[in-house]
């Protein structure tokens, strides 16, 4: 006797395994690529910022040169101005005391002390010295006097 055996065939339920694997394939794959383009976006957008931040360091030394820079020469200026200024005095010292210590009765005219002065005064003016506005007060004095 024999049995009549039936091999019953299910149909299957899903993908097969290639196709599967093919699928995960592909979305590691897509993932992978995902991932390195946002990796390289990250990289290049903290370069930018990088690059900005270095900009904006180096404008603030340039600025902070260019006003030491200025005080630099505005402190020259100065000292130049008190040099120019203790050369004047002393040559104006230099000029009275000569006629403090000449006796009255030899000395020149209250007329010719004016010229003598004004001449001095034009060459200190000559010379650098004294400038246009310095001049004209101390002649202003030497006339007035």
């Amino acid at each position: 006797m024999r049995r009549n055996t039936r091999v019953v065939v299910q149909p299957r339920r899903g993908p097969g395994l290639v196709n599967t694997m093919a699928r995960t394939a592909v979305i590691a794959g897509t993932a992978t690529a995902v991932s390195g383009a946002t990796a390289n976006k990250m990289q290049q957008s903290a370069q930018a910022q990088q690059m900005q931040q270095q900009a904006q360091v180096q404008a603030m030394v340039n600025q902070q040169l260019a006003e030491q820079q200025a005080l630099t020469e505005q402190q020259q200026l100065q000292q130049q101005l008190a040099e120019q200024q203790a050369q004047l005095q002393q040559l104006m010292q230099q000029q009275m005391a000569p006629q403090a210590a000449a006796p009255v009765e030899a000395g020149p005219s209250a007329a010719e002390l004016r010229i003598m002065k004004l001449k001095e005064l034009g060459a200190l003016r000559d010379a650098g010295i004294l400038n246009e506005a310095e001049f004209e007060a101390e002649k202003a004095r030497i006339l007035a006097g």
